[in-house]
């Protein structure tokens, strides 16, 4: 469960996920996007190559 209560000065679009592995990225000060058409648009736009984390355990 989310505390929304709590102020962050980072927010990125991984807020909006179920995964708990990516929420606990959702603060970090970097523009993750999830796994999807719109990271993939907005790459090829940009000219920007796709950055892929696949976890850790």
């Amino acid at each position: 469960m989310r505390d929304e209560t709590v102020k962050h000065k980072y927010t990125n679009r991984l807020i909006n996920e179920k995964s708990p592995y990516l929420l606990q990225h959702a603060h970090n000060p970097v523009n993750w996007m999830p796994w999807g058409e719109e990271a993939f648009s907005k790459a090829s736009r940009e000219g920007k190559p796709v950055f892929l984390s696949v976890g850790y355990s």
